[in-house]
């Protein structure tokens, strides 16, 4: 049963149910704060309440012992809204001027007066933001619809934007947001029309329902996209943190991809980036799943809150990533010099200096061209000539010169790999520096076997048998390396004569013009070099 009140309005006692009383005090709140703004609204107010009083005394006269929320809904529909009046005393006013586009800011502001901005969830097809705009501008949902397909055909846009007004709006999930959403006064009566409501279906017309299936069908491929778009994001993630790992857990692979200099010398710049750049993957892949899953109720959706932040720091995260991942970049190449015409790498350019090579060739090389990781011996650190291209297309010549030698016959040894047929070791002299003396094919395993491997495995048997401890190490160690299998070197020798003095260089080539052979090889490997002169 409902309880009576007894209120003085304008100097007229009446009595008037709870819920009555309720939304007759927002209504005169409401004339108020419109009319405030006004000079003399308040003596507007003061009008208004003066003519409900004469109107609840006419119903006092009819005999209603008590104000009911019925009769209160009557006299605001007979006196009208607070926007309604506020309009009627402007345009009543002296100056009624105004300026170009006023008049349809008015009817935009009149037609959300009162209502506050949700995602529908009684009328959507994914997460109800359009719906929900629909209600709060009192334009129907399916031009909305229309609307974001149209933009979204320009490069995406409508579900970049779609994406975000989903982690900006709340849903509205109570009945009191649903009022405010549709601009409904928030009482007891309206609140089990609104439960009520909820539980009605929406009528739909025969274009509308069309229009409505094939957006279904449209967001169901954005869904199906994001999905994929998800799990892309998950493996370049896994990826990224392997590639992370990897370098910073196996020796020499940060020297190996030029990026030692850039940790040493800017590890902050480089930490913050790595972080940056892993916030930027993960936080679009966890907001797609848990959306996702929102969608298929297995789990609640964000707060508004919740939503913001995962926005600002996903903002700031691409902020700081691409800068500083440009920046570094720039300093990675910092870290390349100039050597001979040829742009290198500090790791190589120090290789090449130390052990007196030159480039002669150098095509199809991916602008690396010394290597550490697969030594023989299965040392990490032990750095060698190394070229490669996946297409076969390595066109490759590194050459050193040794002291001028008198005549004779020399013998050049090195240690040497392929993976495939067309890499040879080769002597010549300055005065025919395009015709070889003399050369010899590096034999192609590949990356596992080879016969250093072999002799080793072999060598070490029989040094067991004899309990050779002294030997056994090194032997044990190249019979080891790559679990075992080994990394496909082997010794390679060339012998060469001069029948006068002059000076004797040697190298790897892959150029087919210059040895004749056709190159079918990938990569190739190289480290060792020795010359010894065997006889006069």
């Amino acid at each position: 049963m409902k309880k009576n009140i007894t209120i003085n309005l304008c100097g007229r006692l009446f009595q008037i149910d709870e819920d009555a009383y309720e939304m007759l005090q927002h209504y005169m709140d409401s004339l108020r704060s419109c009319f405030g703004r006004q000079e003399g609204g308040d003596e507007i107010a003061d009008d208004i309440e003066a003519r409900i009083a004469e109107l609840f005394d006419e119903m006092k006269a009819q005999g209603n012992e008590a104000i009911t929320i019925d009769h209160v809904k009557d006299i605001i529909t007979r006196i009208g809204k607070p926007e309604q009046l506020a309009d009627e005393e402007e345009g009543n006013g002296e100056n009624t001027s105004r300026q170009p586009g006023q008049s349809i800011f008015d009817n935009m502001r009149a037609s959300t007066a009162g209502k506050r901005l949700y995602r529908n969830p009684n009328d959507k097809m994914v997460a109800g933001v359009l719906s929900g705009f629909a209600a709060y501008t009192n334009i129907d949902v399916t031009f909305w619809r229309v609307g974001a397909v149209l933009l979204t055909l320009f490069y995406g846009t409508g579900i970049l934007l779609y994406l975000l007004m989903v982690i900006v709006l709340p849903e509205a999930k109570t009945p009191e947001e649903l009022l405010r959403m549709e601009g409904r006064e928030v009482n007891p009566q309206n609140l089990a029309n609104a439960v009520i409501d909820d539980h009605k279906p929406m009528a739909n017309s025969g274009i509308r329902t069309v229009i409505s299936l094939l957006l279904k069908v449209f967001f169901g491929i954005f869904v199906f996209i994001a999905v994929i778009s998800g799990f892309a994001l998950a493996i370049a993630l896994i990826g990224l943190i392997v590639v992370t790992g990897f370098a910073l857990a196996v020796p020499n692979a940060m020297v190996h991809w030029e990026l030692s200099g850039i940790w040493l010398h800017h590890p902050v710049a480089s930490a913050v980036f790595m972080v940056a750049l892993l916030s930027v993957l993960i936080i679009p892949l966890y907001t797609i799943i848990h959306m996702v899953m929102s969608l298929f109720k297995k789990t609640k959706p964000m707060g508004m809150g919740q939503r913001i932040t995962w926005i600002v720091l996903w903002l700031v995260a691409l902020f700081v990533a691409i800068p500083l991942g440009i920046n570094l970049g720039h300093l990675r190449d910092q870290y390349r010099h100039m050597e001979d015409g040829v742009w290198m790498y500090n790791f190589d350019r120090n290789y090449m200096k130390q052990y007196g090579w030159k480039l002669v060739k150098h095509e199809n090389c991916n602008d690396h061209f010394v290597r550490s990781g697969e030594h023989f011996t299965g040392e990490q650190g032990i750095a060698y000539l190394d070229a490669w291209d996946h297409n076969c297309m390595l066109v490759y010549q590194a050459e050193a010169q040794v002291l001028p030698a008198d005549s004779g016959t020399f013998r050049i040894t090195c240690n040497a790999r392929a993976a495939g047929d067309g890499v040879f070791i080769y002597a010549t002299i300055p005065s025919s520096p395009d015709k070889p003396l003399a050369q010899v094919m590096i034999p192609a395993y590949g990356s596992t076997g080879g016969k250093l491997w072999e002799q080793a495995r072999d060598y070490l048997q029989h040094l067991n048998q004899l309990n050779d401890t002294t030997e056994a190490p090194r032997y044990r160690k190249i019979s080891e390396a790559n679990d075992g299998q080994g990394y496909g070197w082997s010794p390679v020798e060339l012998i060469v004569r001069l029948e006068k003095p002059d000076t004797l260089c040697y190298g790897v080539t892959t150029d087919p013009l210059f040895t004749g052979h056709s190159m079918d090889a990938q990569w190739f490997s190289a480290c060792d070099f020795k010359v010894e002169k065997v006889e006069q």
